[in-house]
């Protein structure tokens, strides 16, 4: 798989991955993937904003420019088609586990998954979009997950239960970065499965001992 933006970018944190969808520099799927975190957790835009104002006083302060061929390009917008009207809001169902942005991209529902069995209490369904790969996972609650690395960028979101690795808990709502620097083995919680929506943009490497990974891999 080629390297996308997500490599060059050098996203490794959450503020990271905040500064790049602030500048509109994600690949669409991740950007996705941020619009249905600040869905689920609203109070985290405040980053977001602040961003956003720091982005507009800079293109305030900066020096002016003068544009080149000014009147073929007023031309090319009068001539060009009406805007397309913006999308009517849709609320989100009550007993909808999806946010809104990720039910868009996807057009489907939790309930309406066509999951495919990859390992005994792992399911994922997965495709190719904007030179990522995108996919939905589900795990069996206590089920853990082979201890891997990554060749290049993985967005995790959480979008029920939880997961907990090396690094901590991640539950609904939460974002995992994970690089080439991690090293991590997923384990469900025992309460309830985990579903999560991921972003990648290459592959990952097994790693831990070959009785470890057999185990894992049977589950």
């Amino acid at each position: 798989m080629t390297e996308t933006d997500m490599v060059h970018e050098q996203i490794d944190t959450i503020d990271a991955l905040m500064a790049h969808y602030v500048a509109g520099s994600l690949p669409e799927p991740a950007r996705v993937l941020v619009q249905s975190h600040l869905e689920m957790k609203p109070d985290n835009r405040s980053l977001v904003n602040s961003l956003e104002l720091l982005i507009g006083e800079a293109l305030e302060n900066a020096p002016e420019a003068a544009i080149a061929d000014r009147d073929g390009r007023l031309a090319a917008i009068f001539s060009s088609a009406s805007p397309i009207p913006a999308p009517r809001t849709v609320t989100r169902p009550e007993n909808a586990l999806f946010p809104q942005a990720l039910r868009a991209l996807l057009g489907f529902e939790a309930e309406d998954v066509p999951w495919r069995r990859r390992l005994p209490g792992f399911k994922e369904y997965s495709l190719d979009m904007d030179g990522c790969e995108v996919s939905l996972m589900w795990i069996r609650p206590g089920r853990a997950l082979p201890a891997h690395t990554h060749k290049g960028v993985e967005l995790i979101l959480i979008l029920d239960g939880a997961f907990n690795d090396e690094r901590g808990r991640f539950g609904p709502g939460d974002i995992s970065v994970a690089d080439e620097t991690v090293d991590h083995r997923p384990v469900a919680e025992k309460d309830r499965p985990c579903i999560a929506f991921a972003v990648s943009d290459g592959p990952v490497k097994l790693t831990g001992s070959f009785r470890q990974m057999i185990g894992d891999l049977i589950g």
